[in-house]
């Protein structure tokens, strides 16, 4: 009887917002007599391990199904970019330790969703996630996402022969992946589900609104929100912990502003990035609203 309901325990702690603490008590609690916690518990400590899983896995399945994924060779020179740079700037800026995991999120993010006309472009962007980090700081944070930033530099530099893959991947694919992101939300612990929720609700209302305001059918915005590219900004991009604001009144304002200004862009501009270009503005926000509102400031791996 145990062993079905410890199940319930991490989605019953993240949508009451108890504490990571009580919620590892209680599956503790619920565990059959001798049965260990370590590697559980290492997992859960940082969201990064999910999140590489879940990405590593959506690659895959693009890459060995897909007509017009990645291939391989754009993974390899994409990863071997970011985790080289993040190594190199860990020695030079004198970092303790270096950390794979940030990355290979980066890397896996930009496979996926930045299609260019030539290979040298990949190993550009990376550079650029990996080096907006050290490089574009404040606070004792990194101003923008890296992934995106690298997105909206190599766009705005390279507009003939960058774009974003809209990640139309189909609604049973759609459906399995969204499943992954929530479970996500529910095993880390980050505590940044809020903004992906809070932005996803934002769009959402917006993009049906304009439906009914249009008298399109509802197929319409249905269709608009089964988006790939959606799903990786709103779980792995504006929800990022370090570039997001620290408390949770301003992450609801942060991604209400995003997903206005994402959708003024996209539908008044026909921008079709314009969920992109918004995280890169809003972003810029983010230490003001960390100063009118302080909270806890979250550290990778610790609860």
């Amino acid at each position: 009887m145990r062993e079905h309901f410890r199940f319930l325990v991490f989605p019953v702690c993240f949508f009451t917002s108890l504490p990571r603490r009580l919620c590892m008590r209680l599956y503790t609690a619920l565990l059959a007599p001798g049965e260990k916690t370590d590697m559980f518990d290492y997992l859960c400590r940082d969201p990064r391990h999910f999140q590489i899983l879940s990405l590593g896995s959506l690659l895959t399945l693009i890459i060995l199904w897909s007509d017009f994924g990645p291939t391989p060779l754009v993974f390899l020179l994409t990863a071997a970019t970011t985790l080289s740079t993040q190594f190199a700037l860990t020695k030079i800026y004198g970092l303790q330790q270096f950390d794979f995991r940030s990355p290979l999120i980066s890397a896996l993010s930009l496979s996926i969703l930045l299609k260019a006309s030539s290979l040298l472009i990949f190993p550009l962007a990376a550079f650029l996630a990996i080096a907006s980090k050290f490089t574009l700081r404040a606070n004792d944070k990194h101003i923008f996402n890296p992934a995106n930033f690298a997105i909206i530099v190599t766009l705005t530099a390279l507009p003939d022969h960058v774009w974003v893959s809209p990640g139309q991947w189909g609604s049973t694919v759609w459906l399995g992946f969204a499943l992954i992101c929530l479970g996500i939300l529910v095993l880390s612990s980050a505590r940044r589900g809020d903004i992906a929720l809070f932005f996803l609700g934002s769009w959402a209302t917006l993009t049906f609104g304009r439906a009914l305001w249009l008298g399109d059918p509802m197929a319409i915005p249905i269709h608009n929100m089964q988006s790939g590219a959606l799903l990786i900004f709103a779980f792995f991009m504006i929800s990022d912990p370090k570039t997001t604001p620290d408390h949770v009144a301003g992450r609801l304002i942060f991604a209400a502003i995003t997903a206005l200004i994402g959708f003024t862009l996209q539908y008044g501009l026909q921008v079709r990035e314009g969920i992109f270009y918004a995280l890169f503005v809003t972003c810029l926000f983010t230490p003001v609203i960390d100063s009118l509102l302080k909270d806890y400031r979250y550290q990778w791996g610790k609860i």
